[in-house]
């Protein structure tokens, strides 16, 4: 089947294969020890953060209904699980009811109340592989606070999969009624004390902390 215009130009990551640690993986990543995928390419740049007015890039990092923690290396070259003293992390609450991955060539910088990082986003819908590449359409953003730092996640839809009819909070929540206070009852709770909800920003709110975080990455030459 040709590529629609959501998905023509990205890295093809639909192959996947099953993982001891991961329930699917993209094509392109290989296992480099037990925890641990490498990945053919850098994917903090996997691709540009923006694809349209609404569009966005994302790397997904942890599949919805799983609870390991796998976060990209410093180098982008691979995801690992992520470990606190010394031990794998695995989420002791629910799993993660959504996809959870990062927005490429982005910066949440700390001048602006963020840790640094790329831009967090929950891809709703099915359970998407480890290291996944896809083009999604922003609905909106969850505006969180973590240990005092800035953590917002911007909610986003993949077009012709389920819930992906959704084109704004609004009408997450008059089709979709729950999914809102899902959301942000998980990530209020899922580490237990230290975070807190300022609520949820419009497509206009996200569609800002995007292009202003991907203007952040790009450095001087960006402004």
């Amino acid at each position: 089947m040709a590529p629609s215009s959501w998905t023509r130009g990205l890295p093809q990551t639909d192959t996947v294969r099953v993982d001891p640690l991961c329930p699917a993986v993209a094509d392109g990543l290989q296992p480099q020890a037990p925890d641990t995928l490498a990945a053919g390419t850098n994917l903090l740049e996997a691709a540009p953060a923006t694809a349209g007015s609404t569009a966005v890039n994302a790397v997904v990092e942890i599949p919805a209904g799983t609870a390991d923690k796998w976060e990209v290396a410093e180098t982008g070259r691979a995801l690992a699980i992520e470990r606190e003293a010394g031990r794998r992390r695995r989420i002791n609450y629910l799993p993660y009811p959504a996809n959870y991955g990062f927005i490429p060539q982005t910066r949440l910088e700390t001048e602006d109340g963020g840790d640094g990082d790329p831009v967090d986003l929950v891809l709703l819908g099915p359970a998407t592989p480890c290291g996944a590449v896809v083009r999604a359409r922003i609905v909106g953003v969850l505006r969180l606070i973590d240990d005092e730092e800035r953590d917002d996640k911007i909610l986003a839809v993949r077009p012709g999969a389920p819930l992906g009819d959704v084109r704004s909070i609004d009408g997450l929540q008059d089709r979709y009624p729950g999914v809102l206070e899902i959301l942000e009852t998980w990530f209020v709770h899922y580490e237990g004390p230290g975070n807190r909800s300022r609520g949820f920003g419009d497509v206009t709110a996200a569609r800002t902390l995007v292009r202003e975080a991907a203007r952040r990455y790009a450095g001087p030459a960006g402004r």
